[in-house]
């Protein structure tokens, strides 16, 4: 009898474990699906008919020559910092673009100029707004649905669609600040995984992509008082935790100030460095 009764609840752990598997495999799936069908859709609905208007529009006056100057290495001054302004310029450069084109007025029609090169980089930033949307709210509610849900509504958005059709920084910047919500978010629930290697990538990269968004518009700034205030909280949570000793405590600290102050800085700096080499010409 007692035989009996092992052999079935055996048999009962082993069909558990099965669905359990099916079950984690199913989710996989439907995870997978939900995240590449946004991402699709997202960047159909960015990247159809980029060439209309085939003029300038708007602030194109203005970016369209920032990367005439970079493409001629040509030295200017402007009010927001360089990263931005250099990858629109590589952008037209890598499609053909030769910074000949003067970008005078808006309506000004765009001919033979291959300026397409430089709209669909921009086009791409903006459009990966929508998976980091996905990701960030899946990480915050753990909810396909609501990830789902939550990128759509991006999707369906006319002023991020509108503004990631153009020759603009806004693509750019908002692209670098979900980016580092997203690394401050994955950094964050890893924390029962302090000073292992995927902590330190996260860290790192959070810091990275704060100093990109910083590097694209000042207004980055406030991305970088999101994560500064989220430290703060951390370590505070740290310090308050009994069980951690005053060296692990003074570890954390040093490790921030390390990947989300110092690496920050020095990319940050490497920008203009990059800015100050390529800009030759008076």
């Amino acid at each position: 009898m007692d035989k009996k009764v092992g052999g079935a609840s055996g048999a009962a752990d082993v069909q558990q474990h099965v669905d359990m598997r099916v079950s984690c495999r199913a989710s996989t799936v439907v995870w997978y699906a939900a995240f590449v069908s946004i991402s699709a859709i997202g960047l159909a609905t960015r990247l159809y008919q980029l060439d209309v208007p085939a003029h300038v529009c708007w602030d194109e006056t203005h970016f369209g020559k920032f990367a005439n100057w970079y493409i001629n290495r040509t030295f200017f001054f402007d009010v927001h910092p360089p990263l931005g302004k250099m990858l629109i310029g590589m952008s037209g450069f890598l499609s053909g673009y030769d910074g000949s084109f003067a970008f005078v007025n808006p309506g000004d029609e765009y001919g033979a100029t291959p300026y397409l090169g430089m709209r669909f980089f921009c086009c791409l930033m903006g459009a990966s707004v929508i998976p980091l949307v996905f990701l960030i709210v899946w990480e915050l509610t753990l909810s396909v649905g609501a990830a789902t849900l939550s990128s759509t509504l991006v999707i369906c958005d006319i002023a991020s669609l509108t503004i990631s059709r153009f020759i603009l920084l806004d693509p750019i910047l908002m692209s670098f600040i979900l980016l580092s919500t997203y690394c401050c978010l994955k950094f964050v629930s890893l924390r029962h995984r302090a000073f292992h290697a995927t902590w330190w990538f996260w860290m790192t990269a959070t810091g990275v992509s704060l100093a990109c968004a910083l590097g694209v518009k000042f207004v980055g700034l406030f991305i970088v008082l999101f994560v500064g205030l989220n430290t703060v909280a951390d370590l505070w949570h740290l310090l308050g935790d009994l069980r951690n000793s005053m060296t692990t405590v003074i570890q954390h600290l040093l490790a921030r100030v390390v990947c989300l102050i110092a690496v920050p800085a020095l990319v940050y700096v490497s920008f203009y460095a990059v800015h100050f080499h390529l800009l030759k010409k008076s």
